[in-house]
């Protein structure tokens, strides 16, 4: 379990382009993991309860065994949302990621 206090920390990990591009945009936890290795970071980052949003790749979750899907689906305090890629099978724009995740529309 995560720890009581959180400092409002963002992390993201995914594949090197998702975490350059956070890196870019100021996200200095932005970590590059792929697979199992992904997950492990996922774990670590939740289990130290340092960051109060955690985003990881989409790709991760095929590689989480369903506990750890249960987790990230059921988990507040940290919160953690999957960030789906570009071309993906199940894109996903910014508008619609932005109202699902945060509750916030962004206007045209």
């Amino acid at each position: 379990m995560p720890g009581s206090s959180f400092m409002g920390k963002v992390a993201v990990i995914g594949e090197r382009e998702l975490a350059l591009g956070f890196r870019l945009l100021g996200i200095v936890d932005a970590f590059p993991a792929e697979g199992v290795k992904a997950v492990e970071k996922f774990r670590e980052l939740y289990d130290e309860g340092k960051h109060s949003f955690i985003m990881l790749s989409e790709n991760v979750r095929k590689h989480m065994d369903s506990k750890t899907v249960d987790l990230v689906n059921t988990s507040t305090t940290p919160l953690v949302v999957f960030v789906p890629l570009p071309g993906g099978s199940e894109e996903e724009s910014i508008e619609k990621f932005a109202k699902r995740v945060l509750g916030v529309e962004i206007g045209r």
